[in-house]
């Protein structure tokens, strides 16, 4: 964690404010360009804090965005989840609530339907590069990358519950297999 200044803090706030805006499908769709931003361009934390911030916060019970939370705190402790949390949350709120009041009035025209039916691709893209960028300590892994691939498959073909997939995993870990 790094004693970040006045300016440091106003530009982390600015950048995740814009990339709340960016957030179609929720927060964690521009984890990509957080790590970017904090990883590769600023060095304020490193890959391996990046991917357990992001692992941790998902695995705590309560609301994706949480991890949010945990990257700024990695940063520059409270003040840093703070600000990061603040940034993310604001515009992103901000615009749903009109958005949704907007749309609920003209759900059945063709550009709101259109519109919704666009959505769905774009925030498949974004889920599938969050992936790629968590999984990248693994790269050199066999056994894990496997894991991961099984772990898509099973998810996209089946309606098993998340939580096995997890639970295979730790199992995995546990048996010294990953």
């Amino acid at each position: 964690m790094t004693g970040l200044g006045a300016c440091d803090l106003l530009g982390l706030f600015g950048h995740f404010l814009l990339l709340s805006l960016l957030a179609v499908g929720g927060a964690i769709t521009t984890a990509p360009d957080m790590h970017r931003y904090l990883v590769t361009d600023h060095r304020w934390i490193t890959d391996s804090q990046f991917t357990a911030s992001v692992a941790l916060a998902q695995a705590a019970p309560g609301p994706n965005v949480l991890f949010v939370a945990v990257l700024g705190w990695n940063v520059a402790g409270p003040v840093g989840a703070a600000v990061t949390l603040l940034a993310i949350m604001l515009p992103s709120t901000t615009l749903a609530l009109w958005a949704t009041r907007w749309g609920a009035k003209r759900r059945e025209t063709l550009t709101v339907r259109a519109f919704t039916a666009g959505l769905a691709p774009l925030t498949i893209g974004l889920l599938l590069s969050t992936g790629w960028v968590l999984t990248d300590p693994a790269r050199g892994h066999a056994g894990l990358m496997a894991l991961a691939a099984v772990t898509v498959l099973v998810m996209w073909r089946s309606k098993l519950s998340p939580i096995w997939m997890v639970a295979s995993g730790m199992l995995a870990g546990a048996l010294g297999w990953v």
